[in-house]
């Protein structure tokens, strides 16, 4: 018999971060729930998995799983993040899905009142091409104290070049181009490329992005520490909260019961075989917290979306969801698992003057702050949801930091590999997104033979 899945305290301590997934079964929540049984046994399944994933990370196999350890390559990005920091004002940082997403987690993250962090740069991370917002954006912008990052995995991401290309002409009225090699640094894969074809005309500086680190995987990587290191952002800390993760999975790959991430996978998979779900809904009770829940939702989508199979990860915002979507999760389709997720109360409020509050219906608010408010919304959305039979997951951190984030992120990177495993697909292609990539190329072109 399985122990209870709540994280233990001392683990909690160590990893920065506590998962309970007791409300997914259904001995607490009942027919909704995950039966013991196909608990154990998807848990037993995933014991041979953790050990190949070890394998993978001792022969260099999988790429991202060595990121937390190095510290050479940060060493490398010191002289680049200074030089930012030193220079500019503002940073422009140009990509789309994996190539800004994670690091726009870790900045949006941050307390930026802290005093490491108010001396760095404003941080502008782009991860759409809306036109409206773009020009708007890039014509407000002093180029003479402005950098700018560009990422790109292959070099030729039509929104990234596309962003990068109608940049270049606004940048070079201000300045000429031997200043664009001291505002603008490229990161794409080595060969040759678009972007690096841009760089060498103009003589940009380029660093190497890893080919075999997927953009979803990336954020570890050059590609999230470069942002993360010019916003003043601690990246060796961001490494060590994801290594405490990784060889915390490691030693219990004989009772992966005791892994968070194997234990999230299983709950996942089993879900959806058992229950039909199919939906999972991450649920964020703090702002600083809505970004990752942005980015996990690209990891999981496009890692097992494929032969059928996979869940929908759905971003929501709490309480406000509370207000919009809560009926429908109690009392429309249950066919959604939710990860309710929150920190601690940093910055709780003031709490309300009696004086304020003479009204008998506001009475329950006196001596109460807008922290109060947060976590008791937190507590009974989830208890609401698992009295209704739908599944919940709480994941709470015991603080909202690099270290906590970095073990975060490498927790959900794990448990989606896993998942895939439990699932039968590869969790580091996605074979049906290049369909539309081609298409897009394909009209584009059209447009400019027809013009």
């Amino acid at each position: 018999m399985l122990p209870d899945m709540d994280t233990d305290p001392d683990l909690c301590a160590h990893l920065g971060y506590r998962q309970t997934v007791d409300d997914c079964r259904a001995d607490r929540i009942g027919a909704g729930g995950l039966t013991i049984s196909t608990l154990e046994t998807l848990l037993r399944r995933l014991s041979p998995a953790i050990e190949r994933l070890q394998d993978a990370h001792a022969s260099g196999q999988i790429p991202f799983l060595r990121l937390p350890s190095a510290r050479a390559d940060l060493e490398a990005l010191e002289p680049y993040a200074e030089h930012y920091q030193r220079r500019f004002d503002d940073v422009l940082i140009l990509g789309t899905g994996g190539s800004s997403l994670g690091s726009r987690a870790l900045y949006e993250m941050a307390d930026r009142e802290a005093d490491r962090l108010r001396r760095a740069p404003q941080l502008h991370i782009i991860t759409n091409v809306d036109p409206f917002v773009w020009d708007r954006l890039i014509r407000r912008l002093d180029y003479r104290k402005t950098g700018i990052v560009v990422i790109s995995k292959s070099g030729g991401t039509t929104e990234t070049m596309m962003q990068f290309l109608s940049l270049l002409p606004v940048v070079m009225e201000q300045l000429d181009a031997e200043d664009l090699r001291r505002h603008v640094t490229l990161i794409t894969e080595p060969g040759d490329n678009p972007l690096r074809r841009l760089g060498a005309r103009y003589r940009i500086p380029v660093l190497d992005h890893d080919p075999k680190v997927g953009g979803r995987y990336s954020v570890l990587s050059v590609v999230g520490m470069l942002p993360t290191m010019i916003a003043g952002l601690d990246a060796v800390e961001t490494r060590e909260g994801a290594q405490r993760v990784l060889d915390q999975a490691f030693a219990a790959k004989d009772n992966p019961a005791a892994c968070p991430a194997a234990v999230g996978a299983a709950v996942s998979v089993g879900l959806q075989m058992e229950r039909s779900i199919a939906a999972t809904v991450m649920l964020a009770y703090s702002d600083r917290l809505g970004s990752l829940a942005r980015w996990y939702r690209q990891l999981w989508a496009e890692s097992l979306g494929k032969n059928g199979l996979g869940t929908t990860p759905v971003y929501a915002t709490g309480p406000v969801d509370q207000h919009s979507q809560l009926q429908l999760w109690l009392d429309g389709p249950a066919d959604k698992m939710f990860t309710v997720m929150g920190g601690p109360n940093d910055m709780s409020g003031a709490a309300i003057d009696p004086a304020l509050a003479e009204d008998p219906r506001l009475s329950y608010l006196v001596g109460r702050s807008m922290g109060d408010l947060m976590d008791a919304s937190r507590r009974a959305t989830a208890e609401t949801l698992a009295r209704r039979g739908r599944p919940v997951r709480r994941i709470e951190l015991a603080r909202i930091d690099e270290g906590a984030m970095g073990a975060l992120m490498m927790h959900f990177m794990l448990e989606t590999v896993l998942a895939a495993d439990l699932m039968g697909v590869d969790p580091f292609d996605q074979p049906a997104v290049e369909d539309g990539k081609v298409l897009i190329r394909r009209y584009l072109a059209e447009r400019g033979d027809a013009s």
